[in-house]
């Protein structure tokens, strides 16, 4: 092969790379920087070339300390926890290695500096951490569930029996009624523990993943009748069916579009999109590769603080006045059954996005 081929082949490798890759002169003048690396730290490869890498990344003195260390040493050093990288308006947490450049006869004629996006990683351990906790408390809720059905049997036997003993006195039987009402309601949320505990095995089939988000939203629409809130829909045509429970994905997509429309209120936008992830995929154990489709429910209601988002899963946290606690925990937790993930995207006063995730197979 031709060296300008050589040449033209070795790049077109480095910069089909997923990984950032940044290389420095023995001076620490930077030489190149892939598209991924652009992309990271937001800087093109124009604006950098021949820039110090010292002056790119003021701030970031974590990744300053490596470059210099294996720039003096010719030391190859690792971090895979500590760095967070501000360069493009968010945060990336990202894991850095920095590498000696070497010629064949074993000079050293610069460093190589090696990013790795860790975003994805971080938000399937918090998947996996919160899926952790909800177990625990899963298997707590479970025994306190069974242990309050059986007195709450005998509560409302005993007050229809006192209905129907009691005399013609519409005072009395107001009372009862109330009891009962809350009987029923206490009852509700011990159903919604066990379901949150216990939850049925999957009767997987292939879902139209449009066909329930149409009949939720034509639902909500009626539902609303007089409010001023538009619907908006946006599916990608080209999403299969996924195999999964038609009836779980059903109460789960109601939840989340039920509450988006409480918090646009009278009046504001109810957005709900697909598409197809290509910056995710997952590899359960045993199975090739696959892709996931993204549901998004989006509000321009008053979004969340992050205070409460930290706890939004969290059973029996609520900010409702007349909610349980438990509709996003149990949302959850059917995406956890169908090996998918959620996110939330939220801040005050620009309204509220969950974006559910499950395998496209």
């Amino acid at each position: 092969m031709p060296i300008e081929h050589l040449e033209e082949y070795y790049a077109n490798v480095i910069d089909s790379v997923g990984d950032g890759v940044i290389v420095l002169d023995i001076q620490g003048l930077v030489t190149l920087l892939n598209p991924a690396a652009e992309e990271m730290v937001g800087i093109s490869l124009r604006q950098a070339r021949k820039a110090h890498f010292s002056d790119l990344f003021k701030g970031e003195e974590i990744l300053l300390d490596m470059v210099h260390k294996t720039a003096q040493t010719g030391m190859t050093i690792s971090d895979h926890e500590n760095i967070i990288l501000k360069k493009v308006g968010r945060l990336i947490p990202v894991s850095a290695t920095t590498s000696p450049l070497m010629k064949a006869d074993g000079d050293r004629i610069g460093t190589i500096l090696i990013l790795r996006d860790l975003t994805n990683i971080r938000e399937l351990e918090d998947a996996v951490r919160q899926a952790d906790r909800l177990s625990s408390l899963g298997a707590l809720a479970a025994g306190l569930a069974h242990e309050i059905k059986n007195p709450l049997g005998g509560i409302k036997g005993a007050a229809q029996l006192l209905e129907m003993e009691l005399p013609d006195n519409p005072e009395l039987r107001d009372y009862t009624r109330v009891m009962l009402k809350e009987v029923q309601r206490v009852n509700r949320i011990v159903e919604d523990l066990l379901a949150l505990a216990s939850p049925r095995k999957l009767e997987l089939s292939k879902v139209n993943l449009h066909k329930v988000l149409g009949d939720i939203l034509l639902l909500q629409k009626r539902a609303v009748d007089g409010r001023r809130i538009t619907f908006i829909q946006q599916f990608d045509p080209s999403i299969p069916p996924i195999l999964a429970d038609e009836s779980l994905l059903t109460q789960l997509f109601l939840n989340l579009i039920k509450n988006a429309v409480e918090a646009v209120g009278d009046g504001g936008q109810v957005k709900v999109k697909s598409r197809i992830l290509s910056d995710y995929s997952m590899m359960p154990k045993g199975e090739g590769r696959s892709r996931l489709v993204a549901i998004d429910v989006c509000d321009d209601g008053p979004g969340i603080d992050k205070e409460e988002l930290d706890h939004l899963f969290t059973p029996f946290y609520t900010t409702k006045s007349k909610g349980t606690g438990l509709g996003l925990a149990i949302c959850q937790k059917i995406i956890a059954e169908h090996r998918g993930m959620i996110r939330v995207d939220s801040e005050p006063g620009k309204g509220t996005a969950f974006t559910v995730m499950l395998p496209l197979i």
